[in-house]
């Protein structure tokens, strides 16, 4: 570019300066090309012609007529091509099916007359509009009335500017006053404005940003028809990508029911696409696309002293999907574990037996009619029962002990539900196998899932599935806590609710471990976690090692084990048996129907279940008298005595030991073993007094 030089600089040059009148060159740059000034006219007029159309309201006119033409066609055609193709194709369909092919094509003829009338009378209908408006309009040209003319095209401009008015809705920048680029958008947003025009699904493994991420997944939904229009917060994670979701109609269902094909569109694995509704807002989900296993980097299992915590605080169970930790408080929360073989029970509820054995406030029992229960846990667990014997015995006596605390504890003070403490412990009995027990061990499990939660006396129960079949009463959804593992989907459903699948739960996803390869064992669903949202959420909960567990049970049992309150023992001999426990006995007195299972103290059912006697214990020092008294019932020819006919019995059997005995001095010397005397049905002519088995006593022997 020529520049001209300055006034106040002095020319090098014999040529004086110019006058100053005369004004200096001014030089344009070389690359601006002259332009002709009819152009420049051109558009001063077209600017003032678009200006005046503009207040005449022609644009708005025109598109009005437009959008009337469009509404002609399409009332033209209501719909019937559209139902005739849809009849032809259900026709081809139908291929093979007689009655379906004959009903088509009757359907198809009367569309195709229907069609036909349709377009006659609408054609006519339209003709006589259009003959009317034409006969107006000639007969202001013909009679040359300028005010008719001018009303005419008047209602013609205002009925074509009313149709075509601008019916867009404001956008929400636009609403709340905001400008475009003052809104904040979350990381990696993208919604459907955003997305590249003739764009096409790709492999989720070749996004290298959240923004290419977003586009990817929304390219996705878009091509399977899923109703998302807006993807942010995309998070790349060691296992894939993680974003948020919204929909703008339904809900994230829709994501569920594509979820197949949406991971052949991001060429990921089977149960890939992990979507979880959020509950806060019913339009939006959390997304995973996973690649590898989400649970590689999750801690290990925390380090427990013994009694080193309580039942009621929570403690560290596993993680979740999302990397969370899993924290739960097992106070008095009825429990239901269901997996298939091999799909990581005894491993959850190993966990659960980890953190219930270091707590100093709990003591924790195992029934398991068929495996091996908490196997590796064995040392630090208070009671073990197998047989159907010793779980039916166990469970009958936390039913009575629930039943005896809750008269107790108004006595105690402590209000509407047992307050769980060091002085008064509480009972976490953990059910194995559930399908497998007895008829009368699994009715005794109903009574107490009915009452043992106010009274600090919980039982978790594990089957391999969730519904009728297995458990026997539809129960599982009437329990809190809920863990499922790799399951089928009507234990999902039979567990969750019918419209679990829809929300989120699936569990069913989830593959049970084979011999070589643990694929998802121990992962779950949980719902009615103490202080945590029942969110449709995947968790793993901590695999340990069988030498660690029996490392933990070996210190625990030299620790020692936690005890029952004398407060609970005693109250829970005051209250009455189950009916469906009680011996059965005819008019005479006579024994009819035994009883299934009996009620035992605290010491019977150790013995009874071969575990240690409690700390302290009084030694066996009435084995000779209890030898005695069975003695006397084989004499008699009975399977039972009242107290005060076997205290002379015995007087009569041994004068020399027995000389003397006082009702009250044979209830001492049985108290410590075999417990207070108990309810014998009809004898001697009394309805229904108290005194000693015969069974009772020989398991002392």
């Amino acid at each position: 570019m020529a520049t001209p030089l300055s006034d106040e600089r002095p020319l090098l040059a014999l040529v004086k300066n110019p006058p100053e009148t005369v004004v200096p060159p001014v030089f344009k740059d070389h690359t601006e090309a002259s332009r002709p000034t009819w152009i420049d006219s051109a558009r001063t007029v077209a600017g003032h012609t678009n200006r005046i159309a503009h207040l005449a309201l022609l644009p708005h006119t025109l598109r009005g007529y437009r959008h009337l033409g469009r509404r002609w066609v399409e009332r033209f055609h209501d719909d019937y091509p559209q139902q005739i193709a849809s009849t032809s194709r259900a026709l081809r369909d139908a291929a093979g099916d007689v009655g379906t092919e004959a009903n088509m094509r009757d359907r198809r003829s009367k569309l195709r007359a229907e069609y036909r009338r349709h377009r006659l009378v609408y054609t006519g209908k339209s003709a006589g509009v259009a003959s009317a408006v034409a006969g107006g309009v000639t007969f202001g040209a013909a009679t040359g009335s300028l005010w008719l003319d001018l009303i005419a095209g008047i209602g013609a401009m205002g009925l074509g500017a009313f149709h075509g008015r601008d019916r867009s809705k404001p956008t929400v920048d636009t609403v709340l006053g905001l400008p475009a680029d003052d809104t904040v958008r979350g990381h990696g947003s993208v919604t459907l404005d955003d997305l590249p025009q003739g764009g096409k699904p790709f492999p989720i493994r070749r996004a290298e940003t959240p923004q290419q991420a977003a586009v990817c997944v929304l390219l996705a939904m878009v091509a399977e028809n899923v109703p998302v229009v807006e993807v942010w917060d995309v998070e790349r994670q060691p296992w894939g990508w993680q974003c948020k979701v919204r929909v703008d109609e339904g809900t994230p269902e829709a994501i569920i029911a594509k979820a197949g094909d949406l991971e052949t569109k991001f060429d990921l694995p089977t149960n890939g696409v992990r979507p979880q509704p959020m509950v806060e807002r019913r339009a939006c989900a959390i997304l995973r696309l996973v690649e590898g296993n989400p649970f590689a980097t999750a801690p290990g299992l925390p380090y427990r002293a013994p009694k080193s915590i309580s039942i009621t605080e929570k403690s560290r169970l596993g993680t979740s999907v999302g990397g969370d930790s899993l924290d739960a408080a097992f106070a008095g929360v009825m429990g239901l574990v269901v997996a298939a073989s091999g799909g990581g029970k005894t491993g959850l509820l190993q966990a659960i037996g980890e953190i219930t054995t270091a707590c100093y406030d709990n003591i924790t029992i195992d029934c398991d009619p068929h495996g091996d229960g908490l196997e590796d846990l064995h040392d630090a667990v208070r009671v073990t029962g197998r047989s159907h014997e010793q779980i039916e015995a166990v469970l009958l006596f936390f039913l009575m002990l629930s039943k005896g605390r809750a008269r107790l504890r108004a006595k105690l003070g402590m209000g509407k539900k047992w307050v769980v403490s060091k002085e008064h412990p509480h009972f976490t009995v953990i059910f194995d196998e559930f399908p497998k027990g007895s008829e009368l061990a699994k009715r005794l499990a109903f009574d107490l899932l009915l009452v043992g939660r106010k009274e600090a006396v919980t039982l978790i129960i594990a089957s391999q599935g969730g519904t009728k079949l297995y458990l026997g009463e539809n129960i599982a959804q009437m329990i809190a806590l809920k863990a499922v593992g790799p399951c089928k989907v009507g234990d999902t459903r039979a567990v969750f609710g019918d419209g679990a699948v829809g929300e989120g739960w699936m569990p069913h996803k989830l593959s049970p471990a084979t011999d070589t390869d643990p694929k998802d064992a121990g992962h779950v669903y949980l719902q009615g976690v103490p202080g945590r949202p029942d969110e449709p959420i995947e968790y793993a909960v901590h695999e340990t090692p069988s030498e660690t567990l029996r490392k933990l049970a070996a210190e625990r049992l030299e620790a020692g084990l936690v005890e029952p309150d004398q407060d609970s023992l005693d109250a829970m001999r005051s209250v009455d048996l189950p009916e469906y426990v009680e011996p059965e006995y005819d008019k005479d007195g006579d024994l009819k129907k035994p009883a299934p299972v009996e009620l035992l103290t605290w010491d019977q059912l150790l013995r009874l279940c071969d575990a240690a006697p409690m700390a302290g214990a009084p030694t066996d020092t009435t084995a000779a008298v209890i030898g005695d008294a069975v003695d006397v019932m084989d004499k008699a020819g009975v399977d039972r005595m009242r107290t005060e006919t076997l205290a002379a019995r015995l007087a009569d059997y041994d004068p020399d030991a027995y000389s003397g005995l006082t009702v009250d001095a044979l209830k001492e010397r049985l108290a410590g073993p075999v417990g207070k005397p108990v309810t014998l049905g009809p004898l001697d002519g009394l309805a229904n007094p108290r005194g000693f088995k015969r069974e009772a006593l020989a398991r002392h022997l």
